[in-house]
């Protein structure tokens, strides 16, 4: 076992869901900014996370010492193999952009309404965030970008702290709001970039009575899977954390849903195919629809254990905890600042560093839910995010920190 990573299968698997779930947002990354530089960055990652796995299913080999503990610890390798093909899946999308695969524009233009932006950015030397601690310059408040990693030179720190000093040469990644990656990148000396548009883009064939052409129609159905492809994944540690048969129930709906969105996908493609000059640039978008369903599908495997009943070894629930990003289940209270607004009007991502993956209103569920939505009093819904938009978010919507830990 190496000496740089957890000694602990608890912490291991926090890490592993750290850094699977750093690698789909920097894949994402590399095809919005058309970087090999960040595609690199994630095949890095991918050589730390099977270092990870093999870790974790040796320890787990020999914690089992009875028949008991084999089952227990065979939903434990059952959630590191789902781990590991959700790495898998981000380093696919990662070559798109090395093998070339082909990005239409029409993707790129759509990538950035899909999800918050992951940013890469070196550390210039005497630049503003040179030599400065994550407390001092606040970036969350001054940018809206919150930092989830940091890499020195070959040494990884995916849960820095506000006392973390900056240097020259350390790579920083963020995730936030768009127009938060200029000023990231002023901050840290580097050059504002923005997205490369394909070049010898041509008509993407006729359009239908909506004004959309074909290879626009397969777009919006690739953004739509992409956001629940990373639903599904947030409702699948949910359900381990809670264990919630409903949303268990929940990730296997919108792992059917995928299947079937896959097909419409397949079929706007090869219509497109003979309306553009040079086909074989869609390989990218079929390439990146197998990948979003192998997510939805690892996020179906994990709850199994839920959905039919089977215990779940608390480490598992410990490790969802203690992750990165925190999964939270709360309440719409009747006269809250939330209750009759808006999403949008909330401010949710830049005011908390949190965002809403799911609201359930009388027993029915709505993903990813727009800025327009108006919450209302009663409404459960799940969050996710930064811990430091705890409580915050739980002064938005009514409730007290003591009740969000019940």
């Amino acid at each position: 076992m190496r000496e740089d990573r957890p000694r602990n299968l608890k912490d291991m698997l926090t890490e592993a869901k750290n850094t699977s779930e750093l690698m789909v947002d920097l894949a994402y990354a590399a095809l919005f900014y058309n970087s090999e530089d960040i595609s690199e960055e994630v095949f890095r990652l991918e050589e730390r996370l099977n270092g990870l796995v093999f870790d974790m299913r040796t320890l787990a080999i020999l914690a089992a010492r009875s028949p008991a503990d084999s089952e227990q610890m065979a939903g434990i390798l059952q959630v590191v193999q789902d781990i590991e093909k959700i790495g898998n899946a981000a380093y696919d999308i990662a070559k798109i952009v090395v093998k070339k695969l082909g990005i239409p524009p029409e993707l790129l233009q759509d990538l950035p309404e899909a999800e918050e932006i992951t940013v890469r950015v070196r550390i210039e030397p005497e630049s503003a965030l040179d030599g400065r601690s994550l407390e001092e310059l606040d970036l969350p408040v001054e940018t809206g970008m919150r930092p989830i990693a940091v890499r020195s030179g070959l040494d990884w720190n995916f849960d820095p702290d506000p006392e973390d000093v900056l240097r020259e040469g350390d790579v920083l990644f963020l995730q936030g709001p768009p127009e938060g990656v200029a000023e990231v990148r002023r901050l840290a000396g580097a050059p504002v970039v923005v997205a490369e548009i394909p070049a010898g883009s041509t008509d993407p064939g006729p359009r239908d009575s909506e004004g959309l052409s074909e290879i626009e129609r397969a777009v919006d159905i690739l953004i739509e899977m992409k956001n629940l492809s990373e639903v599904a994944v947030g409702l699948a540690y949910s359900a381990l954390l809670y264990y919630d048969a409903g949303l268990a129930r929940e990730v296997v709906a919108i792992e059917d849903e995928m299947d079937e969105m896959r097909y419409r996908l397949e079929r706007w493609v090869l219509l497109a195919a003979g309306h553009v000059e040079d086909p074989p640039r869609l390989r990218g978008v079929l390439h990146l629809a197998t990948a979003s369903e192998a997510i939805a599908d690892c996020a179906m495997e994990m709850v199994w254990m839920v959905e039919e009943g089977e215990e779940v070894h608390p480490v598992l629930s410990a490790a969802v905890e203690e992750s990165d990003e925190i999964v939270l289940k709360l309440t719409v209270v009747p006269g809250s600042p939330a209750d009759g607004r808006t999403l949008g009007s909330l401010r949710l991502e830049t005011e908390t560093g949190m965002y809403v993956l799911a609201v359930n209103r009388g027993g029915r569920w709505t993903y990813r839910p727009r800025d327009s939505y108006t919450l209302k009093g009663g409404d459960s819904i799940l969050a996710t995010g930064a811990p430091e938009g705890l409580e915050p978010l739980a002064e938005l919507f009514g409730q007290e920190l003591e009740e969000l830990g019940e």
